[in-house]
């Protein structure tokens, strides 16, 4: 009686915004930060442009409108230095730009942005428009060249993807807005239109704080997540999907083959010490969040994961850095860290976003806070 007493009360006093996978008493393994959230790892900035507009039938360049941006800025705006980075395609059926130099480099530069698949040529551009702005009137544009990293999910499902609705002011206002502190999740930025395990997906976040004797480090990840199929959704090990199997719209889509045509995108932050292969090592643990989650990682599905560390200020042009590195041995907390924050960050963006109605009526039900409280109560798994 205590437990329900104290979920009634919780979902009123988070009337004002959108509740969180804690807050219906999923039990996560791990300690989180203060934020539970990619920004308690100090620096790190998140800012979302959320484009909803229409409803009815899709008219393409005209609506309905189900999209946005999201953008990461490692350091903030303030310090737009590169960072040491890793990248890993779990499955490659997705699209993250500059990753080849990430690759090469070992460093990520400037922000980090996510939005739909056919929306990524033009954030890119904008970001270069956005870093040139930047550096103000004593940087000589000339001299400036640019990767940007810009990744996707396709929202084509609730969003008129063919009528290219993101501009260049969109970005900059995801940019412009970009902030510390507490993280909007659900359908939002970049997130907005997408769909996860049958539900409503979008963006979601989570965070670890390691123990002093692992270094007192925070891990902490963002997921634009787009992926799975319904009967797979496992929560904390309980196989929720299967329970809940009414209104999934990929079962009434006529046009699906039931794959998981899906993707999603993680993004992995550290303050830990580590150099590019050891994030690259970093990066690869999302998939055992994912899979937490009951991902396949399918075929059709995009499975692109991107870890950072803010802890080393390095230059790449000139001279010599003089670097820590964390030994390898004492990264097994890190692995654990990202493993637990992934899963998390994964059914945040499902709690957190409510039902959408898109393009020609699709409508894509929120994960039900209530069959999920009393699904987990049946199997004995909530958080006391």
């Amino acid at each position: 009686m205590k437990l329900v007493i104290s979920f009634l009360v919780a979902s009123c006093v988070l009337a004002q915004r959108p509740p969180r996978a804690r807050d219906l008493h999923v039990p996560f393994d791990g300690t989180p930060g203060p934020l539970n959230a990619i920004t308690d790892v100090a620096g790190v900035e998140v800012g979302h442009t959320t484009l909803i507009s229409g409803e009815g039938a899709l008219h393409v360049g005209s609506g309905p409108i189900r999209t946005g941006v999201t953008a990461v800025i490692p350091r903030g705006k303030k310090d737009l230095l590169p960072v040491f980075a890793g990248f890993f395609a779990q499955n490659g059926n997705g699209e993250m730009t500059g990753t080849i130099w990430v690759e090469e480099s070992g460093f990520a530069e400037g922000p980090i942005l996510l939005t739909n698949t056919h929306s990524v040529g033009i954030v890119r551009d904008a970001s270069i428009k956005w870093q040139v702005r930047q550096k103000g009137k004593n940087f000589d544009p000339e001299s400036m060249w640019s990767l940007p990293i810009v990744a996707e999910t396709w929202d084509g499902y609730l969003n008129d993807i063919n009528g290219f609705h993101v501009k260049d002011q969109h970005v900059f206002e995801a940019l412009d807005s970009a902030r510390g502190g507490s993280v909007q999740e659900g359908a939002v930025g970049g997130g907005t239109g997408m769909i996860c395990y049958g539900f409503k997906g979008g963006i979601g976040t989570s965070s670890r704080k390691l123990d002093s004797k692992a270094g007192g480090y925070t891990v902490g990840a963002l997921v634009q997540c787009n992926c799975g199929q319904r009967a797979f959704l496992t929560i904390v090990g309980v196989p929720v999907g299967k329970q809940i199997p009414q209104d999934d719209p990929w079962a009434r889509n006529p046009s699906s083959t039931r794959q998981d045509l899906g993707s999603i995108i993680i993004l992995v932050a550290t303050d830990a010490p580590l150099l590019p292969h050891q994030l690259k090592r970093l990066a690869r643990r999302a998939t055992m969040g994912l899979a937490r989650t009951g991902s396949i990682s399918g075929n059709g599905s995009g499975d692109l994961f991107l870890a950072f560390s803010t802890a080393a200020r390095v230059t790449n042009t000139q001279g010599v850095n003089d670097v820590r590195m964390l030994a390898n041995d004492s990264m097994d907390p890190l692995f654990q860290a990202t493993i637990q924050a992934t899963e998390e960050a994964i059914v945040n963006a499902m709690v957190s976003a409510g039902t959408m109605t898109g393009v020609d009526g699709h409508r894509v039900i929120g994960l039900p806070h209530d069959q999920l409280f009393r699904i987990l109560k049946k199997y004995n798994r909530l958080a006391q």
